[in-house]
């Protein structure tokens, strides 16, 4: 992602609900938006789709559970499962980001806060911005 302006949707892919985020790469910032519902393995693809005519992405990142030693485990096949069909509805480039100790971030910023956010989206925000971070000094 080379656009200093490019806007992204980041995904918190789960088997009953995904988190969504928005963000940007010129301020390298994002925040929380929302829940998706999931029901029998289906995400609300009509809601994400009116996420993406509402914010108009460059590309989509979805976070990528994995072990704390690297390796994969069975949720991290779901969410590559998820960025595929992302990337077939939307053709929108798909980035998969390691989501390793996301969830434990955003129920702390959660505390700080006191609460009152969606967990989910927060985790999504916590994805993006690590995307984002990592994507900056990687260059």
């Amino acid at each position: 992602m080379t656009d200093a302006a490019s806007t992204l949707l980041a995904f918190d892919y789960g088997l009953k609900r995904i988190g969504v985020a928005v963000g940007q790469t010129l301020t390298g910032t994002a925040r929380p938006l929302q829940t998706v519902a999931v029901k029998n393995h289906r995400p609300d693809w009509p809601e994400i789709e009116q996420l993406i005519e509402t914010w108009l992405p460059d590309a989509l990142v979805v976070g990528l559970p994995l072990n704390m030693d690297g390796t994969e485990q069975e949720m991290t096949d779901h969410a590559r499962q998820f960025s595929h069909r992302l990337h077939g509805r939307f053709r929108l480039p798909v980035h998969l980001a390691d989501e390793r100790l996301t969830t434990r971030e955003a129920n702390w910023r959660l505390v700080e806060d006191g609460g009152g956010r969606n967990p989910d989206a927060v985790a999504a925000q916590v994805i993006l911005e690590g995307w984002l971070s990592h994507t900056a000094r990687s260059g």
